[in-house]
């Protein structure tokens, strides 16, 4: 039995108690708009105690946590409007993007849209994960209020079927009287208790991978290609032509290739042009097209983590070097590789001679950017691992992949949570820090409520234009 039988299983038990825990306690609970908030006075005297004994800490970690605010604010607010121009300059982009830009990270989410880059996400994870991130995030808030002496009117769950949020709710008629520094160090200590959490499981991340994951082969991002000019083929398929266009190529595919690879040539020289890339970007193509290099790793689809070479097991990209290393080009070799979903292929090639004058498949590990927000998550999230090498469990169970995804999600969620939080528009403690920054300038309230719903409109409206953009291209 897969865990995803036992994860719907776990969903529909979990369900069922929600519904039998609202209905038993139905008088307790209380309906505001879409959700039902049962109001508990859970964690209050420890969020007491935290703001007392620790009174010294907050003091200064206020600060550091509003700078944490208005730093994710600018950052969210880049990644924003960086969206955006992706997706009015880009539309070729937007077209292979299958997720809508705006929808609510459900379980599931990565099956139900096929986002194969993407680990499952489990609604096991989901309510683990939902659990360490609202929790957290409220209790800041609660902890921080009481430093700043605000009552805490209550704590508690709000219910929207089995999907689950934590708030604590302070005294809002205290918070307003209190300073412009004193309620901004209330707002953000939320997102800041996030990027805690965040940090937090990074460091366990780092730690379970270390323990449990070894070197188990070599891995390659890329085919060796080129980038040509149609009008000079001088064959497609076996057939002498000259001067074609993208239509003329499009008409002499090799339709019959089992990896839709198509032969061309020019003079000498051969290509392998992709049949599937080829056709749809057709529309874009006007000369100048990339093609693989004509070599037996593209032609033999080689695919997967290369465990195996001529019988040697293979645990890194060094070992595999050294293993080709050992032969010269014309020698017939066999590499057995393994997928994402562990199972075993096994391909017979005939090595080539590169420009170096060694032996050769026909691969490329290409290494990302480093540079730019995502180059430095990209890095920092695989720092302990050695660039082209696959990792599996020493245990060789399922249960350290579940424990990898589960970590892998958790970061993942609470820096988003995070981000999202601090964006300002009313929803979001971000709306509430922006007006009172405004407000801090201008020293009326008037302006400081026109700058936040202009912000509000400007936002609303990007993200109506991205969704059009993506409705449109998709559909």
């Amino acid at each position: 039995m897969s865990f995803l039988l036992y994860d719907i299983v776990f969903l529909v038990v979990f369900t069922s108690f929600v519904a039998w825990f609202l209905y038993t306690r139905k008088h307790n609970l209380k309906r505001e708009g879409l959700l039902y908030l049962y109001r508990t006075k859970f964690g209050m005297m420890a969020i007491d105690k935290v703001s007392v004994k620790y009174k010294k800490s907050l003091n200064w970690l206020q600060y550091v946590s509003i700078a944490c605010g208005y730093t994710l604010m600018a950052v969210m607010l880049f990644l924003f409007f960086q969206i955006v121009y992706i997706y009015i300059k880009y539309p070729s982009i937007v077209r292979t993007v299958k997720v809508p830009p705006v929808i609510p990270l459900v379980p599931y989410l990565p099956e139900i849209f096929k986002l194969d880059f993407l680990p499952p996400f489990y609604f096991t994870y989901w309510i683990v994960i939902l659990a360490v991130v609202a929790i957290s995030h409220e209790f800041a808030h609660g902890i921080f209020a009481r430093f700043h002496k605000i009552k805490v009117k209550s704590t508690g769950f709000g219910f929207l079927g089995p999907f689950l949020a934590a708030f604590v709710e302070p005294d809002e008629k205290q918070m307003q009287k209190k300073s412009i520094k004193e309620q901004l160090a209330v707002l953000s200590a939320g997102t800041f208790a996030n990027v805690i959490v965040a940090i937090l499981f990074v460091f366990i991340f780092f730690i379970f991978s270390y323990l449990v994951f070894v070197p188990s082969g070599a891995i390659f991002n890329a085919y060796p290609f080129s980038d040509i000019n149609l009008s000079q083929v001088t064959m497609v398929n076996g057939k002498e032509v000259s001067n074609l266009n993208s239509q003329g190529i499009l008409a002499n595919l090799n339709t019959t290739n089992e990896n839709n690879l198509t032969k061309i040539y020019i003079g000498h020289k051969s290509y392998l042009l992709n049949n599937v890339f080829f056709a749809a970007n057709i529309d874009k193509i006007d000369s100048i097209v990339r093609v693989y290099d004509d070599l037996p790793a593209v032609n033999a689809g080689l695919s997967g983590a290369i465990i195996e070479f001529n019988g040697q097991k293979i645990s890194n990209i060094a070992d595999f070097r050294e293993e080709l290393l050992k032969y010269k080009p014309g020698d017939k070799i066999t590499i057995k590789t393994k997928d994402q979903n562990k199972v075993i292929k096994e391909y017979s090639l005939t090595l080539v001679q590169n420009q170096r004058g060694e032996p050769a498949i026909g691969v490329l590990l290409l290494n990302p950017s480093t540079s730019g927000i995502k180059g430095k998550i990209y890095y920092v999230l695989n720092i302990i691992k050695e660039p082209g090498t696959y990792y599996e469990s020493r245990f060789n169970t399922d249960l350290t992949d579940f424990i990898y995804d589960l970590l892998w999600w958790m970061i993942f969620i609470n820096i988003s949570v995070a981000l999202v939080n601090m964006l300002p528009l009313g929803l979001f403690d971000g709306g509430r820090v922006f007006y009172l920054t405004v407000l801090h300038f201008t020293k009326s309230d008037d302006k400081a409520q026109k700058a936040f719903k202009f912000v509000t409109w400007i936002l609303l409206l990007a993200l109506g234009v991205i969704m059009i953009f993506w409705f449109f291209s998709t559909f």
